[in-house]
């Protein structure tokens, strides 16, 4: 072994022990009789002396030592003289009697530091580096941590760990294939597996009734902070079991994981109705953190001669408590927020609830103080409130009102990063109509269960038929989802036409599944949680790329490696593909 301990581990205990460590220099002090070096591996920090008294030549190596070589030293451990009490290794300090350098090491084209002076584009090229900065080792170990945790919470519910197919079958329903040329099979593709939801029911078909696996999915499709072409899942399903099975599982290891890793204990589980989240929140994902639920107006602001509400499809408000403080420059402000493109909203209404109990409001011409105090009734303000009211189509402008709340809830600082707030929303609709193609799409999956109560529905008005689906959300992040799978061959083939698949491309693309059904496949439901998104939330972030090892960039491309990138013509004649011209 190069070391007998590491740089996170001596103290007091050692002292006057002989020690070998390795690592890397992590910074050098020369003080003109001393030179102080601090030692850095994952464990942490030790520091080292040299003293050009006792030994110069081994202080004249020292000091020519650059940042970032690998070293080994040996000596002696000795009590620091100024200690250091915010580090673990603080109290002590090596007096080095013997160097060796390991490796050198260029000049980093930036500090490796926890307050580094790299921008993000130069880190990610050389995220080898940046790993070795304190902020993302943490974040991986966190990382490793959770995976740790989830995997004992869900072995002690007897769930096994199988793993399933990374080359398997396009199919055309969800986000984009990445598909791999098959040399073998001239002129066919597989897939990367946007999930292992077929698998994992096949699983159930088997008797494997407890399945999970923390399993890499791929998506190719439009980046964000909390997306990325390659992801991980926390996949499960469960067979004989009903919704709430699963959602008392699944509560429990949020619930596990919060406790024994943050120390946190969650509070209740409500559950929403899809419905009721769209209605008060305008989001299937809803922030519970703070309050602010949406208020229809219609009633009391139409039909007053401001044409703007009277010719809405929907008038709707939020009560922003305590902010009737806010300025003309404020209200301004949010105005040109929820006018953004992104936003889409053509403008705002404000009515300031005084502390003397008067109204001042924007539509002031349009209504009277009557009319103005009973939107604040129906919006249960009281002195001090703000009232903040959009119109316009249904759909968009409760989308809109669900930006403007959530940037209400930052700048009155209701969304603090250590409050949890978990909530299930369920029964989303099983269908939706998409104008484009002209035909049903499911919501979930095309394997969702309808509501056994709704079923009858199917032929004669789909759009109202709800699935057997829920969410997991946590401070208005949807953290993962799932539903009770259909296991019944009849009803798969009825969704499968519903959704516009002809018998034969039915067949073609989940025969396997249909005739798995035939050989007594048991009821069934599951679920899969984003772990990326999951360890983000534990690590107080918004963006899951620094709690992953090699992340992508916006653009899909890992700049350390230059991927993706062009393969030669050798390459494309094998794999069947068109040869590049010259």
């Amino acid at each position: 072994m190069l070391r007998t301990h590491n740089c996170g581990q001596l103290n007091m205990v050692n002292v006057n022990q002989v020690v070998l460590l390795s690592g890397w220099v992590q910074k050098s002090r020369d003080l003109g009789g001393m030179t102080f070096i601090d030692l850095r591996d994952r464990y942490g920090l030790t520091q080292l002396v040299f003293n050009m008294e006792t030994n110069s030549e081994l202080c004249m190596q020292a000091r020519k030592l650059g940042r970032e070589f690998v070293i080994q030293v040996k000596g002696i451990v000795a009590e620091r003289q100024s200690k250091n009490s915010k580090m673990p290794t603080g109290d002590i300090e090596i007096l080095v009697n013997e160097i060796q350098i390991l490796n050198v090491s260029k000049t980093p084209p930036f500090t490796i530091e926890n307050e580094t002076d790299g921008g993000e584009e130069i880190r990610m090229k050389y995220r080898y580096l940046d790993l070795r900065r304190n902020p993302l080792k943490d974040n991986l170990l966190l990382r490793n941590q959770l995976s740790f945790e989830v995997r004992s919470y869900l072995h002690g519910n007897d769930f096994i760990e199988v793993e399933t197919p990374y080359l398997i079958k396009s199919t055309p329903e969800g986000a984009r294939d990445f598909v791999v040329p098959s040399r073998m099979n001239p002129g066919t593709f597989y897939a990367l597996p946007q999930s292992p939801q077929t698998f994992k029911q096949l699983l159930m078909v088997s008797g494997y009734d407890r399945y999970y696996q923390l399993v890499k999915c791929f998506r190719d499709e439009d980046l964000r902070a909390d997306r990325q072409p390659e992801f991980t899942q926390i996949d499960c399903e469960m067979s004989f079991i009903e919704q709430d099975d699963i959602l008392n599982t699944f509560e429990g290891l949020t619930r596990y994981l919060f406790k024994k890793v943050k120390g946190v204990e969650m509070s209740s589980f409500p559950r929403m109705l899809y419905d009721d989240a769209m209605r008060l929140y305008g989001s299937d994902k809803p922030d519970l953190r703070f309050g602010m639920p949406f208020v229809e107006l219609n009633e009391l602001a139409q039909n007053k001669g401001f044409s703007v509400f009277d010719t809405a499809e929907l008038v709707v408000g939020i009560c922003a408590t305590g902010a009737a403080s806010f300025t003309r420059k404020d209200l301004d402000g949010l105005t040109d927020f929820v006018r953004k493109p992104q936003i889409g909203a053509k403008g705002l209404v404000y009515v300031r609830v005084n502390e003397d109990g008067t109204y001042k409001s924007s539509v002031d011409k349009f209504y009277s103080e009557a009319d103005l105090q009973s939107w604040a009734a129906k919006m249960n303000a009281k002195a001090g409130d703000l009232l903040l009211i959009l119109s316009g189509d249904t759909h968009p402008t409760r989308k809109a009102l669900n930006e403007l709340r959530l940037e209400m809830g930052n700048r009155l600082g209701l969304r603090n990063r250590n409050t949890y707030a978990p909530l299930w929303v369920v029964d989303f609709p099983l269908l939706e109509w998409d104008e484009e193609s002209g035909r049903y799409h499911a919501m979930h999956h095309p394997f969702t269960s309808p509501k056994p109560e709704e079923m009858h529905l199917l032929e004669t008005d789909p759009a109202k038929v709800h699935a057997n689906a829920y969410d997991l959300v946590i401070n208005g992040v949807e953290i993962g989802g799932g539903s009770i799978r259909i296991y019944d061959k009849d009803i798969q083939s009825r969704m499968f036409s519903l959704l516009g698949f002809s018998e034969e491309d039915a067949k073609s693309q989940f025969g396997f599944l249909m005739n798995a059904f035939e050989y007594g496949a048991p009821p069934h439901g599951g679920i899969a949680l984003g772990f990326d998104r999951l360890v983000a939330m534990f690590g107080g972030s918004d963006s899951i790329r620094d709690y992953i090892a090699f992340p992508k960039n916006n653009s899909g491309q890992d700049v350390m490696i230059s991927s993706p990138s062009s393969i030669s013509d050798v390459q494309l004649k094998e794999l069947n593909l068109v040869v590049k011209l010259n």
